[in-house]
């Protein structure tokens, strides 16, 4: 229903145009009446209703009026301008509107001046003159058409319905209408750089068009030439023929020696100057006998600027014939000839008389004037480029409105849905599926299988990002309770230091990096002393306390990510890379806080601590592997061990 309206409106437009020129004939108005359908309908929906309700009106015009579809690029103009002036807002105001009347009276003024000039001038000294009084002349008809045509159009497009309105806005969109945000999303640079499709569509839609204008242009002008040529080659030639069946090739020695006193002479002189008063455009008819010394005169007909040679005189053979000497002396035809010189723009035909041997006795030659058929081809080319101007002009614009509307549009609308959308809210990534749901492209081609394809792919990934974030919930779930039993399987339940296990580890990690041969590391071996008298004495609550206190005081001194309990009263530390250099200066750290605390009469049995400590260092050239270095760490500690209990005194 929507499009039925659009095209009742603009046929009303044309109709408007077609009554206001008729109107305007009728009653001899210097007034045209037949743009305010077209400014009507541009300012309405724009470039495409209001070029094809211009061109069309000139179309239906020149049926009536051939040179009214020349002057069809005038009312495109006029489509142009006001579909132009009216996005800017112009036909919102009467004001606004009285502003343009002046610049569309120039400009429509000028151009159909112009072309009413160059169709109808014949120079071009002529055609500039022209265009100045034609101008001055038609300029008040000119400047009350357009005003009364704009304001006529101003005030229907005031009554018209919205909805018409609403219409002809959505007229040939393949989509359902756009948001304010993506209107102006699209109306950016990075949708309309020189790299983008709708500048490549533009510029080969532009060059094909203006290709195909100009062949077909070129092509129509050099047919109208060549058939042009061709009949003036005709008609020059029936003429030389009835010339020559007026002469006698038997009498051609006569005619050059008694010339004019001759009878019969001057009898065929006669018809030759009636041939010739017979078409204005025959420059000069004469008749030669051409021989080695040059052209011997038989007839030549005398004009007005040149006077005529003598019968019997010989004259040179006449310059643009010289390449055809050979041919003319063996009394052979030979082809037209086309001049331009100081005689004029000239076709030249010779045509040779034979006798009954069949002997070349003479040449009748023809000089045709040319000029006018110059005249001929330089309307026939202004016609010609008016013509396709108005019709290059509605074949591109319609052109550029099927690509916008059908191709770049959706493809631009689809792309920033694309770019827009989101993989990491669920919220957004809905509102974004739905964007492009809404745009509904129906253009029934390729286009709308790639939005079909689009819209179910982003449903898809849609669904696809859901349930991977569902899965990353489990996973990280999953991850945390894997991590804790892992973290419950390395650590000792009553010191919360890492257990022998990890301690498993961390040799085979050390035994790697042995094998990969850049190991450097130490192993420290910690026995805690006198464990078993503090469970009997004071219970086995106090002795857990009494390693409790032992373990802490080795996490100070070497840390407690390197420090293991491997045993019952069994710690073992194992320190890499820089540090390793300062665990000797750590167990003697360690060994002088032991001594402190003992030495503390506050602290009670369980509060001090007493261990023994041995240490090694990895050494290439003796350890194969890190055991090695626990076994030469752990011999060093049980030899202070029983120095230790060496020097007992309880």
């Amino acid at each position: 229903m929507p499009k039925q309206r659009v095209l009742l409106v603009c046929f009303e437009a044309l109709i408007l145009n077609l009554f206001g020129s008729y109107i305007a004939q009728k009653f001899g108005l210097i007034i045209y009446l037949d743009t305010c359908g077209t400014i009507f309908i541009a300012a309405l929906g724009g470039y495409v209703p209001g070029i094809a309700v211009g061109f069309f009106t000139n179309l239906i015009a020149s049926f009536l009026d051939s040179q009214q579809m020349y002057f069809s690029t005038v009312n495109i103009f006029v489509a142009a301008y006001a579909a132009y002036f009216a996005r800017k807002g112009f036909f919102k105001s009467l004001n606004k509107v009285a502003m343009l009347i002046l610049p569309l009276t120039l400009l429509t003024g000028t151009s159909a001046v112009i072309i009413y000039t160059l169709l109808n001038s014949t120079s071009f000294t002529q055609t500039v003159s022209e265009i100045h009084v034609n101008f001055a002349t038609n300029f008040l008809g000119e400047f009350l058409d357009k005003g009364l045509s704009l304001i006529l159009a101003f005030v229907l497009l005031q009554s018209t319905p919205k909805s018409i309105v609403a219409d002809f806005k959505v007229l040939g969109r393949k989509q359902a209408p756009l948001s304010d945000e993506m209107q102006q999303a699209l109306g950016t640079k990075n949708y309309l750089s020189s790299s983008s499709l709708r500048t490549k569509m533009l510029v080969i839609l532009m060059v094909s068009s203006l290709f195909v204008s100009f062949s077909i242009s070129f092509i129509s002008y050099f047919l109208f030439r060549d058939a042009a040529m061709s009949d003036r080659i005709k008609t020059v030639d029936s003429m030389v023929a009835v010339i020559l069946n007026e002469l006698n090739p038997e009498h051609i020695d006569e005619y050059i020696e008694l010339g004019r006193s001759y009878e019969e002479y001057r009898e065929i002189e006669e018809k030759l100057y009636a041939i010739k008063n017979s078409n204005t455009y025959i420059q000069y008819i004469y008749i030669y006998r051409i021989e080695e010394d040059g052209c011997h005169v038989i007839f030549d007909l005398e004009t007005s600027t040149v006077k005529a040679d003598k019968p019997g005189q010989i004259v040179p053979l006449d310059p643009v014939a010289e390449e055809f000497r050979h041919d003319l002396l063996a009394g052979r035809p030979i082809r037209p000839i086309f001049s331009n010189d100081e005689y004029g723009n000239l076709l030249t035909l010779y045509k040779p008389l034979y006798d009954h041997n069949g002997k070349c006795q003479c040449y009748a030659i023809v000089d045709f004037s040319l000029e006018v058929l110059s005249d001929h081809m330089r309307s026939f080319m202004i016609k010609l480029a008016a013509l396709f101007t108005g019709c290059f002009i509605f074949i591109f614009v319609i052109g550029l409105w099927f690509i916008e509307n059908n191709i770049i549009l959706p493809v631009n609308t689809m792309a920033y849905c694309a770019r827009n959308f989101s993989y990491d809210d669920p919220t957004e990534r809905r509102k974004h599926y739905e964007r492009i749901k809404n745009l509904q492209v129906q253009t029934g081609d390729e286009i709308e299988n790639l939005y079909s394809s689009l819209l179910k792919m982003t449903e898809n990934i849609s669904t696809y990002l859901e349930h991977l974030q569902l899965a990353k919930v489990q996973v990280a779930n999953m991850q945390i309770r894997v991590f804790a039993m892992d973290e419950l399987a390395n650590t000792d339940s009553l010191t919360g230091i890492k257990n022998k296990t990890a301690y498993t580890k961390t040799i085979s990690n050390l035994n790697d990096a042995i094998s990969d041969g850049n190991a450097n590391f130490c192993i420290v071996m910690i026995d805690v002393n006198f464990l078993k008298r503090v469970n009997d004495t004071y219970g086995h609550e106090r002795g857990n306390e009494y390693l409790i206190n032992a373990c802490k005081l080795a996490c100070s001194i070497f840390g407690t990510e390197n420090v293991y309990r491997v045993g019952g009263d069994e710690f073992v530390v194992v320190v890499e890379g820089e540090k390793v250099s300062l665990c000797r200066y750590f167990v003697k750290q360690f060994r002088a806080e032991m001594i402190r605390k003992n030495a503390n009469d506050l602290l009670e049995p369980w509060e001090k601590v007493s261990a023994a400590v041995g240490i090694a260092f990895y050494d290439p050239a003796v350890d194969t592997n890190a055991d090695d270095v626990f076994k030469r760490a752990d011999k060093e500690m049980y030899a202070n061990k029983l120095a230790m209990k060496a020097q007992r005194t309880d």
